[in-house]
């Protein structure tokens, strides 16, 4: 097939989905995983000033009941939103409104894949803000065995679709 050398190229811009996109009931699965480091935690814990000796020393870390180390759960926490940027939110987002009900029910360890899905638990029409709804999203991030790792619940502004 030839194509027209005069024609203007097809556009595809990377986007999350819009309110009327998201379905409430759909698993959202994030893919690519993203491997744990012993780098990623050392830096996540000495940016954020969390001098915790579970993420920093590993000697002293080895005598606690899980005899290594722990991923900073704030850095699982910011990995699992981060992870479904991308799908979800990137561009469609107006605000994060909050977050609830966040639990890390087992560690996650250096070395350690995670990988979030995200359901859509509940939407609404904004009653403030025209063109605007609210999304409430239950995150879910486990390790590569499958065990859950974390799991929170966010409540989001998202943009109504544009007219074209």
């Amino acid at each position: 097939m030839s194509e027209d050398a005069g024609a203007v190229p097809r556009t595809v811009t990377q986007r999350g989905l819009y309110y009327e996109e998201l379905e409430i009931g759909t698993v959202y699965q994030h893919r690519p995983g993203r491997t744990m480091t012993e780098t990623d935690n050392v830096l996540f814990t000495t940016m954020t000033m969390n001098t915790q000796a579970l993420h920093l020393d590993a000697a002293w870390s080895e005598g606690q009941p899980f005899g290594q180390r722990l991923m900073n759960s704030m850095f699982t926490l910011a990995t699992m939103v981060g992870q479904s940027v991308a799908q979800l939110t990137q561009g469609t987002i107006v605000a994060q409104l909050g977050m609830s009900e966040i639990s890390f029910p087992h560690p996650l360890f250096h070395g350690d894949t995670l990988y979030t899905e995200t359901v859509v638990t509940e939407k609404r029409l904004s009653s403030s803000r025209p063109g605007q709804g609210i999304v409430v999203m239950e995150h879910t991030g486990r390790n590569q065995s499958g065990v859950v790792v974390g799991k929170a619940s966010r409540t989001a502004l998202f943009w109504l679709k544009p007219n074209d």
